[in-house]
């Protein structure tokens, strides 16, 4: 239907839409006609071919942004799978062949456009898939929730909820009735059991709007490698006095018996609508707080809180590019600068098996007190880790300044700041590797580096998040 004005859409407005392409980040493109031509909606986690049902959360003079509330027709691309479908997952029914296809041009359409690199895909070194595109995450968070979005009615329904936030809705929760395909299907598989056990209790699931209620999330991390879970359970202190912790410890033995590795309960009465483990009072109920991770050889001890990449099967893949590109152009006694280092693990690999000195910064205390910890478990003596500040680092450490050869740097998704990218050029390196989760800000990035005298030499992209419109990015530059 031809719209009689010009005007974008108005925000909080629901419409119809039919999708007819896919931009990077996964946004769907709907073109709707005007009286001057084609308006662009991108209508986030869509689908070519699908007719969606959307609300608009943002809108400009030539395009708006909107969320999915309803796929009222799916398109002819998506298969089916034996799955539930979960927001996390949008495109699970999409072959992986497709994804990796749109996921790619994204990527070199976004280096070409911001990044300015004149036709990328001759740089590009490889495109990396995941080992495993089923059962590859090694942490899941649930919610619990009083208000349940019923897939079948589309609507929301006032009752015991517990599973995924729907989408465009931080209120409503869709209940897990079968495994997603993403996790661990034993695991997943008892959720529903978990849920009635919980309810019948007769303790209420937390109400979002009211901040109110004594459920609120069940944080599970795998390790992979011992196929071991670490449970969070985490509860508001109102109604405390009636619940029995016992119990609920002794049911989820009951259901994964020597898988278990450890059961925590956190109490956490912030009104937040996400999980903060941190800021709770934190009570072990069984085993260990920790549980012990292995990547490519060295054992990793990972809390319930600390950061570690979701996919460790393809984190391996990804680490080993990354080390591969430092040594291509790293001599033997260099120094290696290893940039938001978290708990230190890429900088353990990068020292292990040669004489090189591999410095560790992270702005996290936590972060670094763990890399020490795994650094002397591995019996990696060539590393120096750093709690610092990657934008003032050698301000607080000046002996390093015109010493460091190489610079690996992995930063968070919205990308460098700039005073911190600044730091990277003035230490001068004669290498940069630079490891992106975010395409778009790499982009940004690379166009400065490029300004500032790097050269790109190479890129690999990694798929290491299958069914969603993430994309890693490993940058080789030099001086």
């Amino acid at each position: 239907m031809r719209r009689k004005s010009s005007s974008p859409f108005k925000k909080g407005s629901i419409h119809e839409f039919e999708i007819t392409d896919l931009a990077f980040g996964g946004k769907g493109i709907a073109k709707v006609p005007i009286d001057d031509g084609l308006f662009t909606v991108f209508v986030q986690n869509a689908i070519p071919g699908q007719l969606v049902r959307a609300k608009i959360t943002d809108s400009k003079k030539r395009y708006a942004d909107s969320a999915i509330l309803q796929i009222l027709r799916h398109s002819e691309l998506e298969k089916s799978v034996p799955y539930q479908s979960i927001p996390g997952a949008p495109y699970a029914a999409l072959p992986i062949e497709i994804q990796h296809r749109y996921k790619k041009k994204n990527a070199l359409d976004l280096f070409e456009r911001i990044g300015k690199i004149e036709r990328p895909e001759n740089y590009l070194d490889e495109f990396i898939s995941s080992p495993q595109t089923w059962y590859y995450r090694n942490k899941m968070e649930y919610s619990f929730c009083a208000i349940v979005y019923d897939l079948k009615d589309n609507e929301t329904k006032d009752i015991f909820g517990f599973g995924f936030k729907h989408r465009g809705m931080w209120w409503a929760v869709e209940n897990m009735e079968r495994d997603s395909g993403l996790f661990d299907k034993e695991l997943e598989d008892r959720l529903i059991d978990i849920r009635k056990y919980c309810e019948a209790t007769g303790l209420a699931a937390w109400h979002p709007p009211k901040q109110e209620g004594f459920f609120r999330y069940l944080v599970v991390r795998k390790s992979v490698h011992d196929n071991k879970f670490l449970f969070g359970f985490v509860t508001s202190s109102f109604g405390l006095d009636e619940f029995d912790q016992n119990a609920f410890k002794d049911l989820l033995l009951e259901y994964f018996k020597e898988r278990v590795a450890g059961i925590l309960h956190i109490v956490y009465d912030d009104s937040g609508d996400h999980v903060r483990v941190l800021e709770g009072s934190t009570n072990v109920l069984y085993g260990d707080s920790k549980i012990t991770e292995q990547l490519l050889g060295l054992d990793f001890e990972v809390s319930l809180q600390s950061f570690f990449q979701p996919n460790p099967k393809c984190a391996e893949k990804l680490y080993s590019k990354a080390i591969q590109y430092s040594n291509e152009c790293t001599p033997e006694n260099a120094v290696v600068l290893d940039l938001f280092c978290g708990t230190g693990t890429i900088t353990q690999l990068l020292a292990r098996g040669n004489s090189r000195e591999v410095i560790g910064v992270d702005i996290v205390q936590e972060a670094i007190t763990d890399a020490d910890i795994n650094a002397k478990r591995n019996n990696i003596e060539n590393v120096k880790f750093f709690a610092a500040d990657a934008g003032k680092f050698l301000e607080q450490f000046p002996e390093y300044r015109g010493k460091i050869h190489t610079v690996l740097m992995d930063p968070p998704r919205a990308g460098l700041a700039p005073k911190t990218l600044d730091l990277v050029i003035s230490l001068n390196a004669k290498a940069i590797v630079y490891v992106s989760c975010n395409p778009a800000t790499q982009a940004r990035d690379a166009e400065i580096l490029n300004n500032s005298g790097y050269a790109l030499k190479k890129f690999t992209l990694i798929d290491q998040f299958p069914h969603t419109s993430h994309l890693e990015s490993i940058m080789l530059f030099e001086r």
